[in-house]
């Protein structure tokens, strides 16, 4: 290698393999990786300048010898990322994900957050305003946000979820100024910035992902200061009950994806109408052998039936923004 040669990191490589696969290919690959695992892996595709045909070689006979040489990329990159990631995702889905990584790769302050422990963000912004905080929070993934609020001190929570409602969108110049001060602490990977964070749906978003003692306290003092917020706070949330109001099309597409073992947890904290609700979507047998497992577990941890629960509702959310399944109710447009 020589020294004008800069040396891959393991995701750089797979950026550098995916591109040297093609489009259609590339596309195939990331239809079975999660959007985080999309959105890393499109960074580090946007960044790649100056591979030579070398490096690309040597990534190629590392992954697979089938795939032959290629020559350097980093010109025109990002219509091709772009291909590949609509291909991979869909239309809407992609875009969020396109933005992030396309239109704000100099960005690299609050980016690097997403890809840090929880425990550590939070340490990073215990001390900032909270409504420096509440910016934060928005600009991150509902789980990753719900766990960096998790490990925030329980007073401060309600609060910092107030603002996070109450949030307006965010100018691009001040998101900026806080992403260079952010990026003054620590060293992180290029991303991108967006005025569009904050509001009660991400409130919502983010108190869904939360352990369901911490959403009921948070909750409980959100009523006590603004009782009409916690309402829409409160009418925007899917919680586990909400799964009876699902089509049956739906709740049938969710057991697919569901494993066994994290339905019979979650059913064990189900009351009698979410458990008809899943036993009339399957088939007899499946539904008979089900009642059994459910009648042979013994006693579980309620802990253990939350995680459960929230589990299955995150599948539900992801199906849900791929279009899937709908989580407004049974009132959709019927098909023939």
């Amino acid at each position: 290698m020589s020294e004008e040669e800069k040396a891959l990191g393991w995701t750089d490589k797979a950026a550098v393999l995916l591109m040297s696969l093609g489009e259609s290919q590339s596309t195939e690959i990331m239809k079975h990786m999660n959007p985080k695992e999309v959105q890393r892996l499109g960074v580090a595709m946007a960044n790649l300048k100056n591979v030579s045909k070398n490096q690309v070689q040597e990534v190629v006979d590392e992954f697979s010898n089938a795939v032959s040489e290629q020559t350097g990329f980093g010109v025109g990159n990002d219509d091709y990322i772009r291909s590949v990631l609509v291909g991979a995702l869909g239309e809407d889905k992609a875009s969020s994900v396109i933005d992030r990584i396309l239109l704000g790769r100099n960005s690299k302050g609050l980016e690097a957050l997403k890809w840090m422990d929880p425990k550590q963000v939070a340490e990073i912004i215990r001390l900032e305003h909270p409504q420096i905080i509440a910016i934060v929070l928005s600009y991150l993934e509902p789980d990753h946000a719900a766990e960096v609020l998790g490990n925030l001190p329980t007073r401060a929570q309600p609060d910092i979820v107030m603002r996070i409602a109450n949030l307006d969108g965010v100018q691009p110049r001040a998101l900026q100024e806080l992403d260079d001060i952010l990026e003054k602490q620590f060293s992180g990977n290029t991303g991108a910035k967006t005025s569009s964070v904050g509001g009660v749906k991400d409130a919502a978003n983010i108190l869904n992902f939360m352990e369901t003692s911490m959403e009921a306290n948070i909750m409980e003092q959100v009523t006590e200061t603004d009782e009409d917020l916690a309402q829409n706070i409160q009418d925007l949330m899917f919680v586990f009950d909400n799964l009876i109001d699902v089509d049956d099309r739906g709740i049938q597409t969710l057991l697919r994806e569901v494993s066994t073992d994290s339905l019979i947890l979650a059913l064990k904290g189900a009351d009698d109408g979410i458990k008809e609700k899943i036993f009339k979507n399957m088939s007899k047998r499946a539904a008979e052998m089900l009642r059994d497992d459910l009648e042979a577990k013994g006693p579980v941890r309620v802990s253990e039936v939350e995680a459960a629960q929230k589990e299955i509702l995150s599948i539900a959310r992801r199906l849900a923004e791929s279009g899937d399944i709908s989580l407004g109710g049974s009132g959709g447009e019927e098909f023939v």
